[in-house]
Order: structure tokens, then C-alpha cells, then sequence
């Protein structure tokens, strides 16, 4: 993942669109009233960043040829990350540190769902994933639920052609 945060590509409307649909993947309301997502601010980005790590190791599964357009998808998120917390009103000065938080806790998640996905012996260890990245204790009963709808995303964008994506195309499996 050390390809990030390098050099700034061009974000085009295919971008945005890509963005748009992660964004609104991550709000389906089963996430939050059905499997225990907590419907707060870090479950919201939660949802968004595991959206977003899923859509990533798709487009890295292509190599070079999607580099740029990843580094555009992700520097978009991270910019909306800036916009959100200055619109809920945190200053100039701790939005740098709130944003490198927000990306340590990123590429946490995005290490824990890449070693849960290609754990295939395992057949818990995506549950465990999504106990320890998403879910809180009191929702431990819908690990499986939601172990299993990030299973169904993978194997869905992996149906996505590369060429789609690329225009901000994007068909997901649904979460019920």
C-alpha cells in the first residue's frame, strides 16, 4: 500500500463517480440497523474506508495500469476526510493530525481485510476482521452477516471489468 500518497494524478469525473458510489454503498441502512455498524462518525468511515479498500485491492489487482487512477480515487477520499472535519468545524490546525489518524486507521483496515480475504484456510478470519476493525462487542452476533456481504463485495468487483471501474462504473453485490 506504500503507493499512496505519492504523486498527485489528475481526478477526473470518472473519479468522483467511482467515489459517489462507495460513498453511497456504505450507507445501505442493513449495514447499521440490521449487522450493529455503529451509525456514527467512525462507523460511517468505517464503512466508507472498507468500501474503499475493497474497490482498491481490485484496482491493484491490474498493476501499473491502474496506478494512477487509484492514487486519484484514494487522494479524492482523503480529501472529502479534510472536507468533512472542517465542515463539522475542527480547526485548520488539527485537521493534519486528524487526517493522518484517519489514515493510519486506514491502511490498518486495509492490511486486516488483505490478510483476512487471502487467509482462504481460514474460514473465520473474516469474521474476525470485521470484529476487531468494525464491529463493537455488542454486535458480535452480526459478524457473520457482515464477514459474509464483504465476502460477496470482493467476489462481485472482481466481475467488474477494469474498464468500467476506470470510467466510475461499479456494480456491487447487494448487502441483503
Amino acid at each position: 500500500m506504500a503507493l499512496f500518497f505519492t504523486k498527485k494524478p489528475r481526478i477526473g469525473d470518472a473519479h468522483y463517480a467511482l467515489y459517489a458510489a462507495i460513498v453511497a454503498q456504505s450507507r445501505q441502512p442493513v449495514l447499521y440497523a440490521d449487522w450493529g455498524v455503529p451509525d456514527t462518525l467512525t462507523g460511517r468511515f468505517d464503512m466508507v474506508s472498507l468500501h474503499m479498500a475493497l474497490v482498491l485491492r481490485r484496482l491493484q489487482a491490474e498493476g501499473a495500469a491502474c496506478r494512477d487512477f487509484s492514487q486519484g480515487l484514494f487522494d479524492l477520499f482523503f480529501k472529502d476526510m479534510d472536507r468533512s472535519l472542517r465542515e463539522m468545524g475542527v480547526g485548520d490546525v488539527s485537521v493534519p493530525k486528524r487526517i493522518e489518524k484517519m489514515g493510519n486507521l486506514f491502511y490498518g483496515l486495509v492490511d486486516g481485510l488483505g490478510r483476512a480475504l487471502e487467509d482462504t484456510g481460514n474460514a473465520k478470519a473474516l469474521e474476525e476482521f470485521v470484529l476487531r476493525d468494525v464491529l463493537s462487542d455488542d454486535a458480535a452476533a452480526h459478524a457473520p452477516d457482515l464477514a459474509a456481504y464483504v465476502r460477496r463485495v470482493n467476489d462481485r468487483l472482481a466481475d467488474n471489468s477494469t474498464a468500467e471501474l476506470m470510467q466510475g462504473n461499479i456494480a456491487w453485490s447487494e448487502a441483503a
